[in-house]
This record gives structure tokens, sequence and C-alpha cells, in this order.
């Protein structure tokens, strides 16, 4: 039997990590027949059927679990050879795959990416944006971003932004005509703009008082899992909305909003932390890319 080569193995492994020859195909450079022929080739030699095609989905045969269950660390490896050649020439190189969270990708990341590429020339970045949680290990990402509160104890965890306060704000045209809410309570008799949890809950509307948490069930015509939904029909006069202050900022500082409560103390979205599996060894791209958030995200926040 000839030995298959590198590439039908990447192809395989790639394929199978995206459950989609499309998107094994994007992450490899390749066209996607280009990739099924990799695939075909490696079943072909092997002499057995490794995946399972549908017109829907892309699933491993239990040979082809076994495999890249075996072939995962050994890339890894390979990989980690590679990117261990950029010591000699003084600089990190590689991809790293992050899942974050659109606060994070909006108010961490957004401002910082284009100097940090600027810097590290021989790095990309691969960010999947994403509302629910994501398992980074059997999804292949080499790190995450997520709020400390959500990072597991088996993570490393290097923390890389402030807390997020939440403010309410509405519009100058809304509140002259249905006035300004005194108290968290009065809220009730407004018309609520509600973001939903990306599991389809709202987020409820929480505010401070001595040392316990006030919930307040508030209600109104709109109900979004957008903030930049809700912001616009904030600044439309639709009502009011309560969110991470960040996302208000702009609206804010052009006075199409006006802050509301602002004597009111509100909860804080937890700070957010890069982790990655603790049982993996770090890779120079992401060591540096930690310590740049690390070294920056103060700045980052006051932008």
């Amino acid at each position: 039997m000839e030995t298959p080569g590198l590439s039908e193995t990447g192809a395989f492994v790639a394929v199978l990590e995206h459950r989609s020859f499309t998107k094994a195909a994007a992450q490899l450079g390749l066209s996607p027949a280009r990739v099924s022929e990799l695939v075909r080739k490696l079943e072909d030699r092997l002499g057995v059927r490794l995946v399972e095609r549908t017109t829907r989905s892309v699933a491993a045969t239990e040979a082809g679990e076994r495999l890249l269950h075996r072939l995962r660390p050994l890339l890894d490896d390979y990989q980690a050879a590679l990117e261990s050649l950029g010591d000699f020439r003084g600089r990190p190189s590689g991809t790293l795959r992050l899942t974050v969270p659109p606060p994070a990708a909006d108010f961490v990341l957004a401002p910082v990416i284009p100097r940090f590429l600027a810097e590290h020339p021989e790095i990309s970045l691969d960010l999947s944006i994403d509302r629910g949680f994501v398992d980074i290990v059997s999804a292949r990402f080499d790190a995450g971003i997520r709020n400390g509160e959500r990072v597991a104890r088996d993570m490393i965890g290097i923390r890389i932004s402030d807390e997020m306060p939440f403010a309410v704000a509405a519009s100058p045209a809304y509140l002259a005509r249905h006035g300004t809410p005194k108290t968290p309570r009065e809220l009730t008799q407004h018309a609520c703009i509600r973001v939903r949890h990306a599991n389809g809950a709202a987020v409820p509307w929480r505010f401070r008082k001595q040392r316990r948490m006030l919930e307040i069930q508030v209600d109104g015509p709109l109900t979004t899992s957008e903030p930049g939904i809700a912001i616009a029909a904030a600044v439309q006069d639709v009502g009011l909305v309560q969110l991470p202050l960040p996302y208000l900022v702009p609206e804010l500082a052009a006075g199409r909003l006006v802050k509301v409560l602002p004597d009111s103390p509100q909860p804080s979205i937890d700070a957010f932390f890069l982790y990655y599996a603790s049982r993996q060894q770090l890779r120079a791209p992401l060591k540096v890319f930690g310590d740049f958030l690390r070294a920056n995200y103060r700045r980052v926040l006051k932008q």
C-alpha cells in the first residue's frame, strides 16, 4: 500500500473538523472538488470508507473517527514543530483560531487587531463570532474569549478587559413625550426594548439595591437578539434600552440618546478572559497574542 501523503490526511482532518468540504476547502486554500478528491484518494489507499457524505451533512464513519482521533495530535505536533522554527527567525508565525462573543469582538478586539497584525505580520487570526458557548477543544479552536465567570476551571485564562457596566438610555424625544423614570420600578410604566440571550431568554433588567439585586420585569414593543437593532429603535423613540455601556457610548456622545437612572447602580458584564486548554502546549503565536491583549486592555476600553 502506498503511504498517504500529508495533503490527503490534512484534508481528511479539516473536513471532519468543519463537518463541511466547503469550509475545509476555505481553510486549506483549495477548491471543494480538490478537497473531495484528496479524501477519496486517502480512502482508496487505505481501502476503507472514512467519511459519510450526504447532500446535507458530513460525518466520520467508525474507521474515520478512529483515524481522526490518532491523527489530530500528530498534526498538532507537526504544526508545532514548524512554528518552533520561528524562534530562529525571531518572529512567531501561524494562524490562531479563536471563538469570541460579540461584545468582546466589538470592544476588546476590534480596536487593536489592526495594530496587532501590523506588529506581527506572520500571524493571522481566524475569528468565529459566537453568541453561545463553544467547546474550544472539540471544535479545534486554539483559544476562546469569554467572561471570567464562564471559563471552566480546567482552562488557563488571561484577563484582557475590565468589567463593562450596564446603562439605561432613551432618546430625548421619547423622554419629552413620556417623562423620565426616577426609580427603577417606574420602568414598568414605560416601553422598554428587550435584548434576548443566545438561548432565547430575554435579558432581565437588573439594578443594585444595597447588597442585593433588584430585577425589574419590563415590557415593550420590541425584543431582539441584536443590540444594534435595539439601539436604532431607541434612537427612533421606540422606548428605553438597557445595554452594556460601550454599546451606547457613540449615541450618548452624539446626543441621540441620554442616560436614564444614572444614580441607580447597575450590574456589569464580567471581565473578559482569553483562555485555552491547560493540557495543550502553548503555541508561540497564542502567547504573543495573549501578552499583547493583556498589555493593552485598559487602553482599549477607554477608547
